[in-house]
């Protein structure tokens, strides 16, 4: 159940901020370092790689081919998660790397026993050309997309290949010019440079291997590491671990400003007993009367750029800014900014220990089966009890379409005024990031198999305005760009959210009108319409507005 007793509350003097280390599944082993990446934005943006053409695949899966030099794969004691404790699996770490057999070897040591780290098996099959091989969603077959993993021992000159051969889906962004990001110890101590963008030739195309009857997909890049006898490490999106996010409220709980109108409490523990945090952000005068906003992250542990977006969100939200004040003074926030902690403690690409999709988990009777998802969706039908919920926001990644957009809901019955409101939220947001948002990718068809959805789930319990916010793995092809997101665009729509949400809440009626007409001109052209002739899309359905 949810905690009553909030380690943060309003006007208090703070007690030190207890945050308690995460909690593994007994089976898996965990590293005693601290893995922790400095802060970098890059000077200039960074351009998207021309996609090679389509490929036949490099390799098939035989390691007869070459060498194993890495294979961690936890001894999972049946089909299910049974227990879980602070550092993993008890007694002595095992050596899932092959030794150097002297200076002179180049190999890389290969490692991945960390928070969000989840690489399963490395077979060298050349001097500089290694196979990769990922950890499926713990207690599944599938689900392999997010990637990180530290390698040592580079050397500077060789053009090194990386293969991961276990990709799980059919098409990716990669195959549109997304590039895997690196992070070198060296240039982060001496230079101050973090995350960064590499890799040459890339190719994402079907493979060998197969689990079960699905099919296999392969990413393919070249790289030169910057430095010999390196540490480096290599992420599919920037990394936001339990234990940062933790590192985050220790911050927040240490401001006497911010903490004046933040409440942290934990909504409810996750299957390996880690916290799922719940803030309430609102300044003075309570809660009473007010409209509530409820926002989430990281149901899908591999979309981190979710965390960073909600980041971003919770910075300005907390800021001193006289719109960031505004908001506190008319809204309740109920934010969950990690509803997956243990999908994002094992390095999961979608899956909590349950082994399944909690995304698809609303409206079932199993709190013990997803915690985190149950408690969310009672918490906002207990607030609906009292007060309107005028917008909730899910934050995801993406890993096929560029930009940002988002799903709405819209099921068809409804009038037309209800219909063009759906889409004013988002048409917005596209005016107020142009160079991010797409409107013209935003969908709102409420499609079957999405009705265990948060978004859909808290539509249908009356919350009126409902979507989830999709952002590329990748970056922005709008405004003349063709460049990768950084961490600080990633953070900006955050506050383009809270922009957004003062424009679409503002007393004076003119934007809102203005988008109103604007949906509708739009809605009329998609039903080959000529606006302004007096042709009607509103006994239209969904799915024929959308195809």
């Amino acid at each position: 159940a949810a905690s009553t007793k909030p380690w943060m509350s309003p006007g208090e003097p703070q007690a030190p901020f207890f945050l308690p280390a995460p909690r593994w599944p007994v089976e898996c082993e965990v590293i005693q370092e601290t893995i922790e990446h400095i802060e970098w934005v890059p000077p200039k943006s960074e351009p998207f790689c021309p996609p090679m053409g389509p490929e036949q695949p490099m390799y098939t899966l035989g390691e007869e081919q070459g060498t194993i030099v890495y294979h961690c794969s936890p001894a999972l004691q049946g089909s299910c998660f049974t227990r879980a404790r602070v550092g993993g699996a008890p007694g002595p770490l095992s050596s899932p790397a092959a030794p150097l057999e002297g200076p002179q070897d180049t190999t890389l040591l290969f490692e991945s026993r960390f928070e969000s780290g989840n690489l399963q098996k490395a077979i060298k099959v050349g001097p500089y050309e290694y196979v990769l091989m990922l950890r499926p969603d713990l207690y599944t077959a599938k689900h392999t997309q997010w990637f990180y993993f530290r390698v040592q021992n580079t050397r500077q000159e060789p053009l090194y290949r990386f293969t991961i051969a276990n990709m799980a889906k059919p098409k990716s962004l990669y195959g549109q010019g997304l590039r895997p990001l690196l992070y070198s110890q060296q240039d982060a101590q001496r230079h101050g440079i973090g995350w960064r963008r590499v890799g040459t030739d890339i190719c994402y195309c079907r493979g060998s291997g197969s689990v079960g009857e699905l099919p296999l997909f392969q990413l393919s890049w070249t790289v030169r590491f910057p430095h010999d006898g390196d540490t480096c490490f290599f992420a599919a999106c920037y990394p936001y671990t339990y234990s940062e996010l933790q590192r985050y409220l220790r911050v927040l709980a240490a401001d006497p400003a911010r903490s004046q109108y933040c409440t942290v409490q934990a909504l409810c523990r996750s299957l390996a007993g880690n916290r799922v945090y719940l803030l309430t952000i609102t300044g003075p005068g309570g809660t009473a009367g007010k409209r509530v906003v409820v926002a989430s992250a990281r149901v899908h542990p591999g979309e981190s750029g979710g965390s960073w977006a909600m980041r971003g969100f919770l910075d300005f939200l907390l800021s001193a800014h006289a719109d960031a004040q505004l908001l506190r003074r008319l809204f309740v926030f109920k934010v969950v900014p990690m509803l997956n902690p243990d999908g994002v403690v094992v390095g999961n690409s979608r899956c909590s220990l349950a082994g399944r999709d909690p995304n698809r988990a609303y409206g079932m009777a199993l709190p013990g089966s997803f915690p985190g998802v149950w408690h969310l969706r009672a918490m906002v039908q207990r607030v609906l009890a009292e007060q309107e919920v005028v917008l909730y926001c899910d934050f995801h990644g993406h890993s096929r379409k560029n930009n940002v957009f988002m799903y709405g809901c819209d099921a068809g019955g409804d009038g037309t005024g209800t219909r063009l409101r759906q889409r004013v939220f988002p048409l917005m947001l596209s005016k107020n990031a142009p160079d991010k948002f797409s409107f013209s990718s935003c969908k709102f068809q409420v499609q079957k198999s999405k009705e265990r959805t948060g978004r859909v789930s808290m539509w249908r319990l009356g919350v009126s305005h409902s979507y989830t916010l999709e952002v590329a793995f990748s970056g922005s092809t709008l405004g003349g760009r063709k460049s990768h997101f950084s961490t600080e665009d990633l953070e900006s729509l955050g506050r383009l959210l809270c922009d957004t949400l003062l424009d679409f809440c503002d007393p004076a009626p003119a934007k809102l009108q203005q988008c109103l007409v604007e949906a509708d001109v739009l809605l009329q052209r998609q039903m080959g319409h000529e606006p302004g002739s007096g042709g009607s899309w509103s006994h239209v359905s969904p799915s024929e507005l959308e195809s």
